[in-house]
């Protein structure tokens, strides 16, 4: 014996984002959906919709991670499937289930991602009295750029959706999250930005399609020059029209500064999902892997959040340089792109320790937005 004592095991950064499935099904049928269309079928096992066993039951777990990790506060986000299936009232009163039950001084933010359909002025009063934000799913800001986002039976969903969005914009501003908008190369990037910008989002949210090694996205190559063009234009605008978090991110990593983005950087992963027969699992993008990505072998009813932490997936994901392949941790650009977002890393027999397959679009994003930074702070008033 050496008589020195084994170090302590290193701690996993606790959840901060509870991600619970108030409906698993949609009343859309999107052309390119990977969750509904994909390789994982898990989503047919499970009940439509959360009974009220599992809503109490993930109201408590979510207040038991709380408490045990002194969390001053926590995003409590309302998915789907469309959660608005569940009922506005359901959505309302299990927030409140949240907030009664954390400890005082745990701060609840609570935000419905919904594709707006469904929205309408009773409802929207429901959710902001309730203190939840609306965040809405579009491809774009006109009818042709969401042309793929289909009802099922094939009729477009652009004339309700919009409705909507413009209900909440124009009556309900302080409840309006923003829009989530999947990148298309194919559409014109400028135009894209001032059609969703018209639709006054506090922020706008550009996420690249879910694609790996294995299933490479359509297009790949391009989409680092899109994102470059539309970093230009908010850049220039020489006002804030819009929060873009993609760019902030970018930019605070670039400065040195911390940013929590599963896209870029590499700060512990701190997302969990609760569906809606109580499984515990992974985030949905892993979905387009492979059938069963997302899965834990956990609920909430056996288990605590804490029992995810220590999930080898999830301790991987919380690795930061330690998890990525040696091209990657060899890059000059490392801290700030942090491997992409790990589902982009996918290669089958191989896992997930390789280069986003966004690599080359990550790197034209990243270079574009430093020259920018560069050339502005050299500018001479």
């Amino acid at each position: 014996m050496t008589g020195r004592t084994a170090a302590p095991p290193r701690l996993a950064a606790p959840f901060r984002q509870f991600i619970v499935k108030l409906h698993g099904r949609c009343n859309l049928a999107c052309t390119y959906c990977y969750l509904y269309a994909g390789p994982d079928a898990t989503w047919r096992e499970r009940p439509a919709r959360a009974s009220d066993a599992v809503l109490d039951r993930t109201a408590s777990r979510i207040a038991e991670h709380a408490r045990s990790h002194r969390l001053p506060e926590l995003s409590l986000v309302l998915h789907g499937g469309e959660p608005l299936l569940a009922g506005v009232d359901t959505l309302a009163r299990f927030t409140g289930l949240v907030r009664a039950r954390v400890p005082d001084g745990c701060a609840v933010r609570a935000v419905v991602q919904t594709n707006a359909t469904l929205l309408t002025a009773p409802r929207l009063t429901v959710l902001a009295d309730a203190g939840i934000r609306v965040g809405v799913s579009l491809d774009g800001g006109t009818a042709a750029h969401n042309a793929r986002r289909v009802d099922h039976a094939g009729r477009p969903s652009w004339p309700a959706a919009v409705r909507g969005t413009r209900l909440l914009a124009g009556r309900f501003p302080q409840t309006y999250g923003g829009i989530l908008t999947v990148v298309d190369p194919t559409l014109d990037p400028v135009r894209t930005y001032e059609s969703l910008v018209a639709l006054g989002p506090p922020a706008l949210d550009l996420l690249l399609p879910h694609g790996n090694w294995t299933s490479p996205p359509d297009h790949l190559g391009r989409y680092g020059g899109w994102l470059a063009a539309v970093f230009d234009r908010w850049w220039d605008a020489g006002r804030r029209e819009t929060r873009v978090r993609l760019f902030e991110a970018c930019l605070a990593l670039l400065l040195g500064h911390g940013a929590r983005t599963e896209s870029l950087g590499l700060a512990p992963f701190d997302a969990v999902v609760v569906e809606t027969d109580g499984s515990i699992e992974q985030v949905d993008a892993l979905k387009s892997a492979y059938d069963g990505a997302a899965r834990t072998g956990l609920d909430v009813f056996r288990h605590p959040f804490d029992d995810a932490l220590r999930h080898p997936a999830v301790a991987d994901r919380q690795a930061g340089a330690a998890a990525l392949s040696a091209t990657c941790r060899a890059c000059p650009l490392l801290r700030v792109c942090g491997g992409g977002h790990y589902a982009h890393r996918y290669r089958a027999g191989h896992g997930f320790r390789n280069p986003s397959v966004y690599c080359a679009d990550l790197q034209h994003l990243i270079r574009h937005a430093a020259h920018r930074l560069t050339t502005t702070a050299g500018r001479t008033p």
